[in-house]
């Protein structure tokens, strides 16, 4: 089963269950440059997002979420 991974709007930080997702606390997590947003990944949904309590701003695969991380918004680019 692969990850499947999700953007969360930073104000619903507080109500992600770290049970039951691949990061163990809200430290471990990793944000947008601006502090907006964090990425959540899971092999099971977690039922904190089937039963509406978080609604993922995007839900991506490994692969997406790797690109979206080398954007301006998630990443410093370093110019050489």
């Amino acid at each position: 089963m692969t990850d499947t991974y999700s953007i969360i709007d930073i104000n619903d930080l507080s109500k992600v269950d770290f049970t039951q997702v691949g990061e163990t606390t809200s430290s471990t997590i990793r944000k947008s440059l601006d502090g907006s947003k964090f990425v959540l990944k899971w092999k099971t949904t977690p039922t904190f997002i089937t039963d509406g309590t978080i609604v993922p701003l995007q839900i991506l695969t490994h692969y997406e979420c790797l690109e979206l991380m080398e954007t301006p918004e998630w990443s410093n680019i370093i110019e050489e």
